[in-house]
């Protein structure tokens, strides 16, 4: 794809300041755009942590970093008619069920030690207690995963192109990978009505986005993004997942390094081009 026809995205969530692993993540997207265009959206489905003075103090630091995007910014709180249609699609399909099971549930449940339980990008995989449930018996409370098992029976080869520095090329997806290790993923929790999986995918393809970038963290979540893109008969992008921020011990960035937040290093008189070298970016790109 030429430059000029790459639509890219930052999706932050507005629960905390931004910090250095959130500017490389937006520069890495807007230098991706390159003549093409780079959008903003805003990922606030978790109304118990999100706060508007933290998306505020967003387009600050983004503006500050010297980054622009076209208005309005799209924010997943204003598209939940939208997920829950996808919901529905995928219900008519008979792909969906209700899920009343807690954490300490799914824990309790499985038999083998917990360290020698395979990890998906949900974590632990779901041992399908509720599978059996039928979408006529769910309430509220309860979340709703996609049957993994029946949702694969509907597709056929699943492949998704990646252009990051890890793992370029294209990657056929291992079906078995999905059914046993990622298994019945939520796409909607109980306190939010989405997730992550099932909102990123439809909000990708309203915003017609072309190519993902996000951190290498999220590579293993990309077989089921895209196994409901196929569901869902919606445009597939290409991948660009990029190496993480990580502290002096090696840890990934997060919220709580509230002592790398963007807003104190310009406090403290750095520029935008010294968060650049420090993320080892090219100055003024």
């Amino acid at each position: 794809m030429p430059p000029e026809a790459r639509v890219t995205r930052f999706a932050p969530s507005p629960t905390g300041p931004l910090h250095l692993g959130h500017a490389y993540a937006a520069l890495v997207a807007f230098e991706r755009a390159a003549r093409g265009r780079f959008l903003l959206r805003i990922e606030d489905i978790d109304q118990s942590r999100c706060r508007r003075e933290y998306e505020a103090q967003i387009y600050e630091d983004l503006h500050w970093l010297g980054l622009v995007w076209p208005k309005p910014v799209m924010r997943q709180s204003d598209r939940m008619a939208e997920y829950h249609a996808a919901l529905a699609r995928l219900a008519q399909d008979g792909l969906i069920y209700p899920c009343r099971c807690t954490r300490a549930d799914i824990r309790a449940s499985l038999s083998a030690p917990q360290e020698g339980v395979p990890l998906g990008p949900d974590g632990v995989t779901y041992p399908g207690t509720c599978r059996a449930h039928s979408m006529s018996e769910a309430s509220p409370q309860d979340a709703i995963r996609l049957n993994m098992g029946a949702a694969l029976a509907r597709v056929g080869s699943l492949a998704f192109v990646e252009h990051g520095p890890e793992h370029p090329g294209r990657h056929v997806i291992d079906r078995d990978w999905l059914r046993d290790v990622a298994g019945d993923v939520v796409l909607a929790r109980r306190d939010m009505g989405t997730s992550y999986h099932l909102s990123v995918v439809v909000d990708d393809a309203a915003q017609a986005i072309t190519e993902v970038t996000r951190g290498a963290d999220l590579f293993d979540a990309t077989p089921v993004h895209v196994l409901l893109q196929e569901l869902l008969q919606l445009p597939q992008p290409s991948y660009y997942h990029h190496e993480l921020i990580r502290d002096n011990d090696g840890k990934r960035l997060a919220k709580r390094d509230d002592a790398r937040a963007l807003a104190l290093y310009r406090a403290q008189g750095l520029t935008p081009d010294d968060i650049r070298l420090t993320l080892g970016l090219v100055p003024g790109a």
